[in-house]
């Protein structure tokens, strides 16, 4: 058992034509990843790299046997273009796109849990399952090594740094997913806990957080009362100026909740170790294993 994306995973990319799209879609057809269609309305017949484009989701879907979606549409069509993909029940629907309006975010991520699909994103590098040669997204797939630690992250960059420092110490990657960067996101924290937790071929788990929000203490009393996988967690952001918003959308701090120390404050208390910068992440992990 994978998360989310597994060897069978049938891929189609919206906004395949787009620069970004063309691109990523190279990357991951040379990772490996499983690209049966592209979507740019209007352009029926053309091929990139190879992969047949259509004018629909639901075409692309009924000829090639999709089953999720990697999306690189331009933010104010994002939006809609995850609808699309939600409404020919493909699953998950990895929304790649930033500065996706949030009253789009909102009702994309209402649709998509009615039907009981995952929403990775807005705003994320995306996932990769390193086994199963496998990745939707944006992700540097040379600095994954394929195993049976969990790797979840609010940050992009540091989900590199810190994936390529377990590589490097021989620890591999069941799945790594980016959880997205704004305020409203379709996978939450606690949801990617769960679904690590529940997994048989997860043995550890690694929670990157960032300061803003409250997901991080949320996640961390869940995993007190739920989670007993041995776990490393890192926040970001500890030196941020008091007041100043930095970083991404959700890096927003209200009040007494949302600052690093709150964060790691509650991690603490649910007995999982916080690593004080992402080297350290590798090191911890060898020793809660």
């Amino acid at each position: 058992m994978v998360v989310l994306v597994d060897k069978d995973t049938r891929v189609v990319v919206q906004g395949i034509t787009g620069s970004q799209g063309t691109f990523h879609s190279e990357a991951m057809l040379k990772y490996g990843t499983k690209i049966v269609g592209g979507v740019t309305p209007g352009k029926l017949g053309a091929e990139i790299h190879g992969v047949p484009v259509y004018d629909s989701v639901i075409e692309a879907r009924e000829e090639q046997d999709a089953n999720a979606s990697v999306i690189f549409v331009p933010a104010p069509f994002a939006g809609d273009a995850a609808l699309e993909a939600i409404a020919a029940d493909l699953n998950p629907v990895v929304v790649i796109t930033e500065h996706v309006p949030v009253l789009d975010e909102m009702r994309l991520i209402h649709a998509a849990k009615r039907k009981g699909i995952t929403v990775i994103g807005p705003n994320t590098p995306g996932i990769i399952t390193p086994n199963a040669k496998q990745k939707l997204g944006i992700m540097p797939g040379h600095v994954f090594s394929g195993g049976r630690v969990g790797l979840m992250s609010r940050s992009g960059t540091l989900t590199y740094e810190i994936a390529a420092g377990m590589t490097d110490a021989g620890i591999g990657i069941s799945t790594a997913i980016g959880l997205g960067g704004d305020p409203c996101v379709g996978l939450t924290t606690i949801e990617a806990v769960k679904m690590f937790n529940d997994d048989p071929d997860t043995e550890a788990l690694v929670l990157v957080g960032e300061i803003g929000g409250d997901a991080e203490e949320r996640a961390a009393e869940y995993m007190k009362r739920h989670v007993e996988k041995p776990a490393v967690a890192f926040i970001a952001g500890r030196t941020a100026p008091p007041g100043k918003r930095m970083g991404h959308a959700g890096a927003i701090i209200s009040g007494s909740t949302g600052t690093a120390a709150a964060k790691i404050e509650a991690f603490n208390v649910a007995g999982v170790p916080v690593a004080e910068k992402p080297s350290d992440v590798a090191r911890l992990l060898k020793e809660v294993l």
